[in-house]
C-alpha cells in the first residue's frame, strides 16, 4: 500500500514537472518577443503570427491526441510528447530566417495538444473528490513556468542571446521524456470512480458512439462554447504583457520582470485555492465546482480597471492586476474537473481534447488580432477590448452549464452504476 501511495505521488510530481517546464518553453516566446522582433526586424502583426501558428497546429491535433490517449498507453504518449517538445524547440533555435522560425514555432504546437492525456491519467489515479485540487496543481505549474521562462529570458538573453534559451528548454524536454518513461505508468480507465470500484476494466473500451454522445451533454457543449471566449484574455496578456510593460508603461527589463512575477503570483495562488474551494463545494452540491469558478467575472472587471490606471500609479496597477488574475484563475481547474466528472472514463481524454480544440481556436486568434489592434491603437486598448468583450460573451454559456450540470452528472453516474451491475 505504501509503495502504491508513493507511486501515485511520484506520478503527480513528474507530470507537474512536465507541465512546469513545458509551459516555460511554450510561454517563453512572450518575454523574448522584443529580442526576436529585433533579430528578424519584424512588427507586432508578424510576431503575433508566430504564436498563432503554434496554437493552430496544436488546436488541429487535439482530437488526434485525444483519440490516441483513449486508445493507447497515456504514459508512453506523454513521453513521446516531451521528446517532440525538445526536438521542435531546438529547431526554433536553429531557424536562420523569420520564415523558418514561423514554421519551427508552429511545429512546437504538436506536443502542446498532449495535455488531455495528462489530465485523464491523473483523473484515473486520484479520487474524484480531490480532482479539482489535483488539476489546480497542474494549472499552478503553468504560471510558475511563465515566471521561470521570464527569469531565463530577462537574465540570460542579454548574455547568451534568445537562441540559446531555446536550446536549454529544448534539452529540458528530452530530460523530462526520460523521467516520464521511467516513473509514469498507465492505470485502468475508471479505476478511481466509486461506481466502478468492482469492475474498473469495464469502462476501458473506447467507443466512437460514446465519444459522439459527448455532444449531447449540455454541460459540455456550454463549457466548450464559453472556453472559446474565456481563453482570449489570458493568451493576449500572456503573449503581449512584457511588450506592453516596456512600450506603454515605460518599465525596464528588471521592473517588467518584477511586475509580471507579482501579477502571475495571483494565478499561482488562485489556481490551488479555486481547486480546493471547488472540491469542497462539489461535495455538497453538483454545481459546486462551477459556482467557485464564477469568481472569474469580477476578476475580469478588476483587470480592465488595472489597464485604465495611469502609468504614474504602478503600485495600484500591480495590485489590481494581481487581484484580477487571482480571481479569474478560479474557473480553470474547476472547468477541467467538471468536464472529467460528466464524461465517461473511456472517452475522457477525447472530452478534454475537444475542450482544447475549441480553446486553441480562440487562443490562436487572440495574439494576432491583438497585434493588429495594437498597430492601429495601442496594446492597452487591445487588452481592454479583449478582456471586456470576452467576459460578455462567455458568461451566458457558463450560466447554461451551471443550470445543466446536475442532470448531466447524474446521467453519467447512472451509466457507471449500470456497468458495475452488469
Amino acid at each position: 500500500m505504501k509503495h502504491r501511495r508513493f507511486s501515485k505521488w511520484a506520478v503527480l510530481a513528474v507530470l507537474t514537472l512536465f507541465t512546469l517546464l513545458h509551459e516555460a518553453d511554450r510561454l517563453l516566446i512572450g518575454p523574448l518577443t522584443s529580442s526576436i522582433m529585433a533579430s528578424f526586424r519584424i512588427d507586432e502583426g508578424q510576431m503575433g503570427a508566430v504564436v498563432s501558428g503554434a496554437l493552430i497546429v496544436g488546436g488541429l491535433l487535439f482530437p488526434v491526441w485525444g483519440y490516441l490517449f483513449d486508445r493507447f498507453s497515456r504514459a508512453r504518449l506523454i513521453a513521446l510528447a516531451a521528446t517532440i517538445w525538445g526536438a521542435t524547440t531546438w529547431l526554433s533555435a536553429l531557424a536562420p530566417t523569420f520564415g523558418w522560425f514561423v514554421v519551427a514555432r508552429a511545429a512546437t504546437g504538436v506536443d502542446d495538444a498532449s495535455t488531455p492525456g495528462v489530465y485523464s491519467l491523473l483523473a484515473d489515479t486520484f479520487d474524484p473528490r480531490v480532482r479539482g485540487r489535483v488539476y489546480a496543481l497542474l494549472k499552478t505549474a503553468m504560471p510558475a513556468g511563465y515566471v521561470l521562462g521570464a527569469v531565463l529570458a530577462t537574465t540570460l538573453t542579454p548574455r547568451v542571446g534568445w537562441r540559446w534559451i531555446f536550446v536549454m528548454t529544448g534539452g529540458a524536454g528530452l530530460v523530462v521524456a526520460v523521467l516520464v518513461a521511467l516513473v509514469v505508468k498507465d492505470v485502468a480507465r475508471g479505476a478511481t470512480e466509486p461506481e466502478l470500484a468492482g469492475a474498473p476494466a469495464v469502462a476501458a473500451r473506447f467507443s466512437w458512439a460514446v465519444a459522439r454522445s459527448l455532444l449531447r451533454r449540455r454541460t459540455l457543449v456550454a463549457l466548450y462554447a464559453q472556453g472559446f471566449f474565456a481563453v482570449l484574455p489570458i493568451n493576449v496578456v500572456t503573449f503581449w504583457f512584457f511588450r506592453y510593460l516596456e512600450t506603454e508603461r515605460g518599465y525596464t527589463g528588471t521592473t517588467s520582470l518584477s511586475v509580471a512575477t507579482l501579477t502571475v503570483l495571483g494565478l499561482g495562488v488562485g489556481f490551488p485555492l479555486g481547486g480546493v474551494l471547488g472540491d469542497r463545494l462539489f461535495r455538497r452540491m453538483p454545481q459546486g465546482r462551477l459556482l467557485a469558478g464564477i469568481a472569474t467575472l469580477p476578476g475580469s472587471v478588476l483587470l480592465c480597471t488595472a489597464l485604465l490606471t495611469p502609468t504614474t500609479e504602478p503600485v495600484l496597477f500591480v495590485l489590481l492586476a494581481a487581484t484580477g488574475v487571482f480571481l479569474t484563475s478560479f474557473a480553470a481547474p474547476n472547468i477541467g474537473a467538471t468536464i472529467s466528472d460528466v464524461s465517461l472514463p473511456e472517452v475522457r481524454s477525447t472530452a478534454l481534447a475537444m475542450q482544447g480544440l475549441v480553446e486553441a481556436t480562440g487562443a490562436a486568434l487572440a495574439p494576432f488580432l491583438a497585434g493588429l489592434v495594437a498597430d492601429r491603437a495601442s496594446l492597452g486598448t487591445a487588452f481592454i477590448v479583449v478582456v471586456a468583450g470576452a467576459a460578455m460573451c462567455w458568461t451566458p454559456f457558463y450560466l447554461i452549464a451551471l443550470a445543466s450540470i446536475s442532470r448531466d452528472l447524474e446521467q453519467t453516474r447512472s451509466q457507471l452504476r449500470a456497468r458495475s451491475r452488469s
